[in-house]
């Protein structure tokens, strides 16, 4: 698990053990989260008007149902300045990914738009869970212990595209080879050993872990091999730089159709991200596992 080839909080590499588990062979479709909301009634994060009192400081636009939708600009920008490409679109959400002029989702695509509260509360109605960091990661390597990739070594073998990733330069360039400037049906791409598809690239998908900025220390010590590891906690996963309002963060993992080879090479199994569990974007969603019971 993790990597020390890359970037500094996927170190350090490290063995671990997880129980048997299945997993959902996609991402959660617009079609499957549709089914939840007719049988519940479900409203997400994103449809709903944010309580003031827990964004101090926040402009009063910000305070009306919406969600951030990636937004290309026309030219090259400071890439440290994520506000660049994207816009708090008010209206967007699962339903209209793009806002309430853009069209509707797509019954093939994963749901997007989802905040930590909207993946827990289907995964609840479908009796299942999300997957540890842990689960997720050794999931999405489809066997291959150690390789760059969920298929190998090399991101386009023999010039193939494997998963919905940025080809050309992030953000204002997109030349999608990959045949894909958004996200894209769930099997549009090859699985992986496992039969897994959309593992790498496509969106980010949760997990339960909290984030922090390395793998836990006790993943160093050469005694132990940690089983089942559920890494960070909600009190280290803030980012210091949040100021008024801080908002804890899970693992995210997987990369999505906007990892590019400039900026955030994270469309490999060990690469991991810090989302805030209240923010769905137009590039994060999820998948489910249910755990086996062992005699």
């Amino acid at each position: 698990m993790g990597s020390d080839r890359h970037y500094p909080e996927e170190s350090p590499a490290h063995h671990v053990t997880v129980d048997p588990f299945w997993v959902d062979r996609t991402p959660v479709t617009n079609r499957e989260f549709r089914r939840f909301v007719k049988a519940t009634g479900y409203i997400t994060v994103a449809e709903e008007k944010p309580d003031a009192k827990d964004y101090p400081g926040a402009l009063p636009n910000m305070l009306e149902p919406g969600s951030l939708v990636f937004t290309p600009p026309k030219y090259q920008v400071d890439l440290n300045d994520w506000q660049q490409w994207w816009r708090f679109e008010l209206g967007a959400n699962w339903r209209r990914p793009y806002g309430p002029k853009g069209p509707r989702a797509l019954d093939e695509h994963p749901v997007v738009h989802i905040a930590w509260r909207d993946a827990t509360a289907y995964a609840r109605w479908a009796e299942k869970e999300l997957p540890t960091e842990a689960e997720w990661e050794f999931a999405a390597r489809g066997g291959l212990d150690g390789a760059e990739f969920a298929w190998g070594d090399e991101l386009t073998p023999d010039g193939t595209h494997m998963a919905n990733t940025w080809q050309g330069v992030f953000p204002y360039q997109n030349l999608a080879q990959d045949g894909y400037t958004r996200t894209s049906p769930v099997k549009a791409f090859p699985a992986n050993g496992y039969g897994l598809s959309d593992m790498i690239g496509n969106v980010w998908e949760w997990t339960t872990d909290w984030y922090s900025a390395r793998h836990p220390d006790a993943a160093q010590k050469s005694c132990c091999i940690p089983v089942n590891p559920r890494g960070g906690s909600a009190a280290d996963s803030y980012d210091s730089c949040d100021g008024p309002v801080r908002i804890a963060r899970k693992v995210v993992k997987g990369g999505s159709h906007l990892c590019a080879p400039n900026y955030c090479r994270r469309y490999r199994p060990a690469a991991r991200h810090a989302q805030p569990i209240d923010t769905g974007m137009s590039h994060v969603g999820f998948r489910c596992v249910i755990r086996a019971s062992v005699p």
